[in-house]
This record gives C-alpha cells, sequence and structure tokens, in this order.
C-alpha cells in the first residue's frame, strides 16, 4: 500500500480514523512535513453514499474543484487544505525529502502568462495579456533570495504575450492579441510570434499573417530542434477584448519554419487550442484543447463580453499525438482530462512526466500510463509555468493573482 511505503521510506504520517463502514479513510497526511501533503487511497475511486461534486459556475475557476466535493468521509477535508496532494507512490520520487510550495508574489488580480526562464541571466521574464494594453512585461531576478519581481519593457514593446520559450539564447514570445491603437495610435500590433534578445530587450517581429489573415491568437509555442517554431492558435482574443478583429481562421495547431517564412497547418481537430508542449526525443507532442472556455466569434461588439465555460461535455484534454518526419502531427489520442477546469500551459520534465495549469494549481501527468500522480495546489487559478533554476528543479507558476515557487526533485527539460 501507499501508506505503507511512506512508513519504510522514513517520512511522516498521520492516520486518520476508518470510515464508518470500516473502509479506509479518502485522504490522509503523508510525505514530508516540510509542506502540507496528503495522499488519496486508490485516487477516492470509491467514495461512500452520499457524495455529490458541483459543476463550476463558469465564472470562477475554482469554483466546483475535486476539494469542494460533499462527501461523508470527514479525512477529505484535509484536501482543500494541501499544498500537495499525492494520488501515486511515484510521485514521492520527485518530491525528494523537503518540497516546498511557496507563493512568492501577489500580483494583480489578471491572468498572466508566459513564463520562460533565461538560465544565463538566472532570471524568469513573464506577460500580462490583458486589455487595456500593458506593453510591459515581468522579470523574476533568481539572483537574489528572496527574488525580485519588477515590470519590464522590450523595445518595441510586446502586446499581450500569452506563451513563451527559449532556444538558442533567444526569447520566442507568442503575441496573442491585435490592436491597432497602441500607445496611442503610434504602435499597431497582430497576433504573432516576436523575436527577443533578453539581454539587449530588443524584439523583433517574424510573423503576423497567414497569407493575409491576422491569426486569431497565438496562444502558446515550442521550438524543435530544427528551428520549427510549433503553435497553437485559439480564439480568445476576440472574447478577452485582446483584439479588434474577430476570428477569420479556424482554431488550429502551426507549425512555422523562420528560415523560411512558410507557416503549415498540422492539427485541426482541438475546439480551442491552448498549452503545447514537445517531448524530449521529439517524437510525441502534447496539445491542450481548452474549449470548455469558449464565446461568440460573430462580428458583433457583444461578442467582446467574455467567454462561457461548459465542462461537461467539452474540451479539457490534453492529447498526444506522433510526430512524423519532424513535420506532420498524427495519431491523436487523448491522455488526461482536467480534474479542475480547464487544462492550459504545459511543461516536458526530463523523466517524461508533464506539468500542466488546471484551476487553482498544477497536475503532474504521467503520459505513459494517463494518469495523474500528484496535484500542487493553489489559492488563485495557475495559467502557465516554467522550470527554472540552476538544476531547473523549481517550478514557478503564473496565473490570476499570484507567483508561485515549488522546489521539488522533478527537474525540467533543458531549453537553452
Amino acid at each position: 500500500m501507499l501508506q505503507a511505503l511512506l512508513l519504510t521510506a522514513g517520512a511522516a504520517a498521520a492516520y486518520s480514523l476508518p470510515n464508518s463502514n470500516g473502509a479506509p479513510p479518502l485522504a490522509q497526511k503523508c510525505g514530508p512535513s516540510s509542506s502540507k501533503i496528503v495522499c488519496m487511497h486508490k485516487y477516492a475511486s470509491v467514495m461512500p453514499y452520499h457524495f455529490y461534486r458541483e459543476p463550476s459556475n463558469g465564472k470562477d475557476p475554482g469554483s466546483g474543484n475535486f476539494a469542494s466535493t460533499n462527501v461523508s468521509d470527514p479525512s477529505f477535508a484535509q484536501v482543500a487544505d494541501a499544498d500537495i496532494i499525492v494520488y501515486d507512490e511515484a510521485a514521492f520520487k520527485i518530491l525528494g525529502d523537503k518540497p516546498s510550495v511557496k507563493k512568492m508574489f501577489e500580483i494583480e488580480k489578471k491572468g498572466h502568462e508566459a513564463p520562460v526562464y533565461v538560465p544565463s541571466m538566472g532570471k524568469i521574464f513573464f506577460g500580462e495579456p490583458a486589455a487595456p494594453a500593458p506593453l510591459h512585461q515581468f522579470v523574476i531576478d533568481l539572483n537574489k533570495e528572496p527574488p525580485t519581481l519588477k515590470p519590464y519593457t522590450f523595445d518595441p514593446p510586446i502586446y499581450a504575450p500569452n506563451g513563451a520559450t527559449i532556444s538558442k539564447g533567444k526569447l520566442y514570445w507568442a503575441q496573442s492579441g491585435g490592436s491597432k491603437n497602441l500607445e496611442g495610435g503610434h504602435l499597431e500590433a497582430r497576433p504573432g510570434i516576436v523575436a527577443a534578445d533578453p539581454k539587449t530587450g530588443k524584439s523583433e517581429t517574424i510573423l503576423n499573417n497567414f497569407y493575409g489573415y491576422y491569426f486569431n491568437q497565438i496562444n502558446d509555442l515550442v521550438v524543435d530542434s530544427k528551428g520549427d517554431i510549433w503553435f497553437t492558435d485559439p480564439q480568445y482574443a476576440w472574447f478577452s477584448n485582446l483584439s479588434d478583429t474577430p476570428p477569420r481562421l479556424q482554431p488550429s495547431t502551426y507549425r512555422f519554419r523562420p528560415s523560411t517564412g512558410a507557416v503549415s497547418i498540422v492539427d485541426d481537430t482541438c475546439r480551442q487550442p491552448n498549452g503545447i508542449a514537445i517531448s524530449a526525443d521529439e517524437k510525441t507532442m502534447y496539445i491542450a484543447d481548452s474549449g470548455s472556455v469558449n464565446g461568440d466569434v460573430s462580428d458583433s461588439v457583444q461578442a467582446m463580453s467574455g467567454t462561457t465555460f461548459n465542462g461537461t461535455t467539452v474540451g479539457r484534454t490534453i492529447y498526444a499525438y506522433d510526430i512524423l518526419k519532424g513535420k506532420f502531427l498524427a495519431n491523436k489520442r487523448p491522455i488526461y482530462v482536467a480534474q479542475d477546469w480547464i487544462p492550459d500551459g504545459i511543461k516536458v520534465a526530463t523523466n517524461g512526466y508533464l506539468v500542466t495549469g488546471a484551476g487553482l494549481g498544477v497536475d503532474v501527468i504521467d503520459p505513459e500510463e494517463g494518469t495523474v500522480v500528484m496535484r500542487i495546489q493553489t489559492d488563485y487559478p495557475v495559467q502557465n509555468l516554467a522550470f527554472a533554476g540552476k538544476d531547473r528543479k523549481q517550478l514557478w507558476m503564473v496565473g490570476v493573482g499570484g507567483v508561485t515557487r515549488v522546489n521539488w526533485e522533478l527537474e525540467g527539460v533543458k531549453l537553452e
């Protein structure tokens, strides 16, 4: 059993009493005392009657989450207060002896995205895709303890960056918004890809259209070893008032070759493609479909009023694809459905695990098994994340109102 393994490993555990029917408690404290860790008995796959989980209200990503399930087992109350929920004993191999989860910064309660770590500088850059346009990003300096947070503006400024990565020392930003009237009408931007030098602050647009059409909202991107940039293009910019033009393209995922300027579609089956990640061996691509959050794509002004949420029937799944000849995606299959809200940003660890923002926290996924190994919980919606630190064993999470650091033994794939 999981509990026995924890004890033999020297982990501290505090046991709950069995349920009135003699069954083991659904949840119990476990693991190192450096964090509030709760272990779930067999994924809570059998709950005592009567239990019920309310659906999300469609506005608050924390509403109707797993921890809010109404169940007669008193041990389940520990779930809401936990920093870490362990579902599988494999989690303890990646947590290490002193895992910690700490909210480092309180920030404005807007969306925050695109964290990217620059190893040569020891800094993390991230963005604020919001309207009216804040044409600055933020930089976290990890060379200090505690780290510091400051605004940062590239030259020219980057509008509403929603995803980012680094390759050969250069940052690549997914510019998600489009407007003719930035900086009082002196600057225009369209959804595209912006390359930037993190040391000089100079930026350059390297893609801003598809045969004359504006992209909808380039959301997230990855760069492969050949230098091709794979990116997702959902329609959220229109719903979020980040764009002055309604969508003209079907939500799709593309591959862009900067050396030639060619853009090729690789998938158009996701309702709203969102986060994207590539396996370390470049044989598998992962794409999050967040189509549960959707909106009206008509040309009316009212269409820009926001999104609706349908978490019961559509779009909160991460799919895996085979990469064929380094150019195409095939053999789509679902490997994960979000237990809370929707999957957003995705990152890959060196052991193959995926980490994705989903509601009030992140899920750690074993894609080979299609299982959630554990969950890190926060008090704000997590939208994207980045591995950082000299050994890439810190996970930094950004979202609506907060920035959190996780120290553990899970190592991120080296990007620079």
